[in-house]
Formats: C-alpha cells, sequence, structure tokens
C-alpha cells in the first residue's frame, strides 16, 4: 500500500492536507475544484479523479494542518498571555454588557431575542452619554472570538444607572436563567460563560492564603497575589447528571427551588477523590435510593450556576423489578416515573416565559444538558416502538 498527500492552496497563512491511500504508479488526470471550508476559506483542490477508480476501497482523509480553528486559538491564547495584545484588541472587540450579572439583550425585527454586540466605538459613546470614562473599557473580561478573528468581551455595568443604559443600547437587562428562553441556542453558552467569568472575578479579590487583594491580568484569565505569589485561575466544579431509566420509563426529580411543575435529571456535585462513575451511583443511591446497574455517557456542558459547574452527562438502568423510588427530602420535593407519552408532550410543548403561564410537567429548556439526555432517551424510545410496531 502506497500513502500519497496532495496539498491545497489556501489563504496566504493557511495549509490544508488531503490524504489518500492508492497506487502512485496509476494512470491519473488533474483537476480542480473549489470548495469553501467552515471557516469560510475559498480552496483550490487538486484532485486525482481517475486514480481511485481501480480500488474497491480508498479511504479519504482530510487533515488541517494550521486551520482557521487553530489560528483563533492561538490568537486567543496570546491576548490571554500579553496584556498589551489584549490591550490592543479592546480597540476593535465586541463587548456583551450584565447588569448585575444580567446579559443585554435586544429584540429582533421578527420578535425574537439576540445578546446586544457592541463595537468598542459604540460602547465608548455610550458610557460617555452615561457619564463613564470611556477607558472603563479596559475593565472588560476576554471571552473568546468571533469565527472572523474578532475578540469579544463581557463587561460588567452594574454601577451604572439601569434604566439609562438600557435606553442608549436600545435593550433591556435580562436575569440569565429567562435569558435561556429567548436566545437563540448558540448564543447561551457564550451568555453563560460572560456571566460565569464576570462571578468568578468578582468572588475571587482576595487572596485566600494572606487576604491580601488579588491583582487580573488584563485578558481576565488569572488573578495573582503579589503578597504569597499564588496565581489563581478560573474554575468549574464537576457536576454528575444522569437520567436513570428502568426500560420504559425515566425518573425525575424536583428541588423546592425549582419553577412550579418542573422535573429534571438527577445531579450532584462530585466528592473529592470520586471518579464520574462513582459519583453517579453514589448520587443516585443517596437520593432517590436505587442502584444504578449500566451507564453511558453522554456529553458535558458548562452550567453557570450556582456559582460555574462542569455537566458531566451520562443514561442509567436500573433493574425494571427494582424501582420503588426511596426520596432524600433533605435534597429532593419529588421525584417519580415519567412514560414516553408525558415525556413527549413536555418536550414538543414548552414554557415560552418560566415567570407565567407553566404547565403541570415541564422539563428544562433546550440549552441545558438536562433536556439533552430527556430528548435523547425520548428518541430512543420512539425507535424502539418503531422497531417493535408499537405507536
Amino acid at each position: 500500500m502506497y500513502f500519497c498527500v496532495i496539498q491545497l492552496a489556501v489563504s496566504s497563512h493557511e495549509q490544508n492536507q488531503l490524504s489518500f491511500t492508492g497506487n502512485p504508479d496509476t494512470e491519473r488526470r488533474v483537476c480542480t475544484a473549489s470548495l469553501r471550508l467552515f471557516q469560510g476559506q475559498d480552496i483550490i483542490l487538486w484532485t486525482f479523479l481517475d486514480m481511485l477508480q481501480p480500488f474497491k476501497l480508498c479511504n479519504l482523509v482530510l487533515s488541517r494542518s494550521f486551520s482557521g480553528y487553530v489560528s483563533r486559538i492561538r490568537y486567543l491564547m496570546r491576548l490571554k498571555e500579553d496584556d498589551e495584545a489584549c490591550r490592543e484588541a479592546l480597540k476593535s472587540g465586541n463587548f456583551l454588557l450584565y447588569h448585575k450579572l444580567s446579559p443585554l439583550l435586544r429584540k429582533t425585527s421578527s420578535g425574537t431575542y439576540k445578546l446586544a454586540s457592541l463595537k468598542t466605538s459604540d460602547l465608548e459613546q455610550i458610557l460617555e452619554n452615561v457619564g463613564k470614562d470611556t477607558h472603563f473599557v479596559n475593565e472588560s473580561f476576554l471571552l473568546g472570538c468571533t469565527d472572523k478573528g474578532e475578540p469579544q468581551f463581557s463587561l460588567e455595568v452594574g454601577d451604572l444607572d439601569r434604566s439609562a443604559l438600557e435606553k442608549e443600547c436600545r435593550g433591556m437587562f435580562v436575569d440569565l436563567r429567562k435569558a435561556f428562553f429567548m436566545l437563540p441556542g448558540p448564543e447561551s453558552p457564550l451568555a453563560a460563560k460572560g456571566q460565569a467569568l464576570l462571578r468568578w472575578h468578582q468572588t475571587n479579590c482576595y487572596c485566600s492564603a494572606t487576604g491580601q487583594p488579588t491583582v487580573r491580568n488584563q485578558s481576565g484569565s488569572l488573578r495573582v497575589c503579589h503578597s504569597s505569589g499564588i496565581t489563581y485561575y478560573p474554575k468549574m466544579a464537576p457536576v454528575v447528571i444522569v437520567l436513570v431509566s428502568d426500560g420504559s420509563r425515566c425518573l425525575l426529580a424536583r428541588q423546592a427551588m425549582f419553577p412550579p411543575g418542573m422535573y429534571s435529571a438527577l445531579s450532584g456535585f462530585c466528592d473529592m477523590g470520586e471518579s464520574m462513575e462513582e459519583a453517579l451511583h453514589r448520587e443516585v443511591a443517596e437520593e432517590v435510593g436505587l442502584e444504578v446497574e449500566n451507564l453511558q455517557y453522554s456529553g458535558s456542558q458548562h452550567w453557570p450556576f450556582p456559582q460555574s459547574s462542569f455537566m458531566l452527562a451520562c443514561h442509567a438502568t436500573v433493574n425494571p423489578d427494582k424501582t420503588k423510588v426511596n426520596i432524600d427530602k433533605a435534597e429532593l420535593e419529588d421525584a417519580r416515573w415519567f412514560t414516553y407519552e408525558e415525556i413527549s408532550e413536555a418536550l414538543q410543548n414548552p414554557p415560552r416565559d418560566p415567570r407565567r403561564d407553566l404547565p403541570a410537567f415541564w422539563v428544562p429548556p433546550s440549552y441545558a444538558i438536562a433536556n439533552q439526555l430527556i430528548q435523547e432517551w425520548a428518541n430512543q424510545q420512539q425507535l424502539s416502538r418503531k422497531l417493535h410496531g408499537l405507536k
């Protein structure tokens, strides 16, 4: 077996490779085709049409030796580590504003809502209009960058008049939990990240060893106590979240603090030294008195509550003959088994506003990974019913 590599001509600072297995002595013809990568660059692909025909199986692998994603990540790394570079980026950034940790949203012409993203010049003008020095922009924290490589920042403006800001920005500050019901899916993680980073800085202003003030770097990627030399980095607390099933039903629970009617998957913080699997088994046993038999990892998600959690989501099964729930009333208000029909109805009819018009039973919004677990379970049940000829 032979191995050949064909270069792709991309932008001046990037290269991609198309690798394939095949006999390099095969007669070939060369042609060009225009493709577009997910980052948006136009490329010219040189491909051997006839080379693939003599082979029954040809493995094609597209690799990015230096892609747009890598470029953005390395750019962000430089902004995190180089204060001067970050200050320069602030001059052409995009800013998300928060008032006492509530993000600024704008209503679109279609009646939906989106995060209000302000350019540096617009933000400086707004600050001037409400009587704040434009240097306040430097208090922002680096969040990331757009697909076009534009830096994104979050800025807490809670000390400024809320109504004046909303008027100047043509938007409104909305509690983050409510905002999750209003924002399109892709914007929710950014809103959550912005709030989490602001909250972390607000609660880590002093060194836990000396009590002396900590000092941030320009990007906000760390804080340092110059007295002790300790460097603090933003952290997330690991949390397991699990949807338990007995094969035909799934188990959901609610805490007293939940909005009326909302049920979710079981969850809990990992104890020191625990693996994800150990934490999952323990939490299910503690909260509902059941013993998990099998588990399957589903995915992960940052969750900004209560103070930035790293959610590790799994499906788990229990013995269908051992499904009696024994609730820990100190942790849960209620827990019960739900049928496929009940779950399907809840997924198809989510509440529009968590503060009013709530159904008797509903599940977390689509952004939450608990919703993903519930949707995956419902999809599996639907597939199983089709295979068995059930409705």
